[in-house]
């Protein structure tokens, strides 16, 4: 095989991956938006719903910061941790310390 199929070769896996990751990432999207009644940037009084929740439950997605479905979870240090769709447990298992301090569940 020649420099020039190689090089095609390894285009066509990077944009099907490309690709593929995108369309993973849409169909996460595609639930409906959490509501927000914010029209300007938040100073450092206003508490973000990750910090109101913490004496509640988890409201939205660690991963893509969606609302959550409670059919979709792992359970991390014997507490349940929800997400917004079937591809974000995958995300939070591949590093759960990256998005453990946005979870009220696991606040100190």
């Amino acid at each position: 095989m020649d420099g020039r199929a190689r090089s095609l070769i390894y285009l066509i896996i990077v944009v099907g991956l490309a690709f593929s990751a995108s369309m993973l990432l849409v169909s996460c999207q595609k639930r409906e938006p959490v509501a927000s009644t914010q029209t300007k940037a938040p100073d450092a009084t206003v508490a973000s719903p990750q910090t109101v929740a913490v004496a509640g439950e988890q409201t939205t997605c660690p991963v893509m910061g969606g609302a959550i479905n409670k059919d979709i979870f792992v359970e991390y240090e014997g507490k349940k941790v929800y997400f917004c769709c079937s591809a974000c447990p995958d995300a939070f298992k591949a590093d759960p310390q990256k998005y453990i301090a946005k979870l009220p569940q696991f606040a100190k």
